[in-house]
């Protein structure tokens, strides 16, 4: 991709994060956008999001493929490996060479190695001291992710923390947890409107999901909602 056509969709991009901050925004809407943005503007192959819940557990709540929700959902099983570390810890953490994690990341690795990822950064959403989870990216091949990207990555992950716990949330923390749990329990509509649409379509995942945010944005409608009324088989793709 060109340097100007990349510098003018990195923009883009913060102007849509930047929106999350009016009220009614979609939270999986925004954290979709977050991940399929590191995928195509940044050096790496795949993206993942987790956020904790109420009781701090992690769970996935946006991917830019199943091949990363299964990465992901090996860590929080295992409850080891960069993302889990990346989040007690408040800060970055990266794996330029996943074969060489460390032994109680087993789970980790393996399912990586699997599923052809070679390296892979962790960077947290936090604003001041509250860390709310982590952005995930994953690349086929060995080595760091740049420094301009990195810069990036934690960028559009700022932004995002901030339309999720503004000022306002924060000070209330009340409303910082039903805001994040009310994005795991959206998340939990779309899984299983991606298993209907996948089993009456006879797709994989990946594409039952592509179908479902097609029929989002041609018809304008939030992502959970569209999912929500296939799950109620009031909306058939």
């Amino acid at each position: 991709m060109p340097e100007t056509m990349r510098d003018t969709r990195v923009v883009q991009t913060f102007a849509k994060l930047a929106d999350t901050l009016v009220v009614g925004y979609d939270v999986v809407d925004l954290l979709q956008v977050l991940v399929d943005s590191c995928r195509d503007l940044l050096d790496t192959d795949a993206a993942g999001i987790l956020l904790a819940d109420a009781t701090g557990e992690l769970e996935l709540v946006a991917s830019t493929s199943e091949a990363t929700r299964i990465v992901e959902m090996m860590q929080l099983g295992a409850e080891a490996g960069p993302c889990i570390e990346c989040y007690r810890s408040g800060r970055a953490v990266t794996m330029p060479d996943i074969s060489a994690s460390p032994a109680g990341w087993a789970r980790f690795r393996d399912a990586a190695l699997e599923q052809g990822f070679a390296s892979m950064t962790a960077i947290p959403l936090r604003l001041r001291e509250t860390t709310i989870g982590t952005l995930n990216l994953l690349r086929a091949g060995l080595g760091e992710l740049g420094p301009d990207d990195h810069a990036t990555a934690q960028a559009f992950a700022d932004v995002a923390t901030i339309g999720i716990v503004h000022e306002r949330a924060l000070r209330e923390s009340l409303v910082v947890q039903e805001q994040l749990q009310g994005a795991l329990n959206s998340r939990i509509v779309i899984e299983q409107a991606k298993g209907v649409v996948s089993y009456t379509n006879q797709v994989d995942m990946d594409e039952a999901f592509r179908m479902i945010r097609h029929r989002s944005k041609a018809s304008q409608t939030p992502i959970t909602e569209i999912a929500r009324q296939i799950v109620e088989l009031r909306l058939q793709l």
